[in-house]
């Protein structure tokens, strides 16, 4: 049955593309779930603008009916680790965390330290091994048809050429907070009493491993600051 549903989206992916462009990113949520059901699971890496989406499925009361990823490379900063901490327990959460098969120390044993060599081609490397790859066993382990991640149209140039809802590497992705300015994640935020990220107070508008991440500067800003401004994307929301 949810591979004739996921057929049958796939066949029709712009008619649901224009029905979700009129909905809130809570009804995108519940849509997703009522689709798919087990099936149907959001990604967190616990960044600066995770608390948003992590809270709408605490008050949809879905943390305990579909699976939440967290996608850990190992190499997250310790404030990412405390805040994930906390939100999990502020908010009830039941979280998978998904790490590579590969340990720190046995990856740069066989690779070396992927990220110093300012090679696009060794952070596609390190990116697949501890980011792609772990993701994708995540949702083949649980036969995942569609998966939701907070990802905005604003944060980099593939980015603002998503839909509301793409196929990423042959799988449905839903993306609820796509339209979403920095001062919609801000309001709500407030709004909620949702904690910020430590690293948001000392200037850091995105983070994601501690070493390719830096507070924004005077030149560089947003997604600009990660990876030594070689790439945005980290490939887990692209297809290559």
């Amino acid at each position: 049955m949810i591979e004739n549903i996921q057929k049958d989206i796939q066949t029709n992916i712009r008619k649901y593309n224009q029905e979700l462009v009129n909905i809130k990113p809570q009804e995108m949520l519940t849509w997703g779930y009522e689709k798919f059901d087990n099936q149907f699971a959001i990604t967190t890496s616990f960044g600066i603008q995770s608390s948003v989406l992590l809270n709408m499925v605490n008050k949809l009361h879905l943390q305990k009916k579909i699976k939440i990823f967290w996608i850990d490379t190992g190499y997250l900063p310790a404030e990412t680790y405390y805040y994930a901490e906390k939100l999990i327990e502020d908010l009830s959460l039941e979280v998978e965390v998904l790490q590579s098969e590969l340990s720190p120390a046995r990856m740069e044993a066989k690779y070396g330290k992927l990220w110093e060599t300012s090679k696009e081609s060794d952070l596609d490397k390190y990116h697949e091994l501890r980011k792609i790859k772990p993701l994708e066993n995540g949702l083949e382990k649980y036969n995942i048809s569609c998966w939701a991640s907070g990802v905005r149209s604003s944060q980099t140039e593939n980015r603002n050429r998503m839909k509301f809802l793409d196929v990423i590497r042959q799988r449905l992705s839903l993306r609820p907070l796509l339209n979403w300015t920095n001062k919609d994640i801000f309001y709500y935020m407030e709004e909620n009493n949702l904690p910020a990220h430590p690293l948001f107070i000392k200037g850091y508008s995105s983070v994601g491993d501690w070493h390719s991440s830096g507070p924004d500067g005077i030149e560089t800003k947003g997604r600009d600051t990660r990876f030594r401004g070689i790439k945005q994307e980290c490939g887990i929301h692209t297809n290559n």
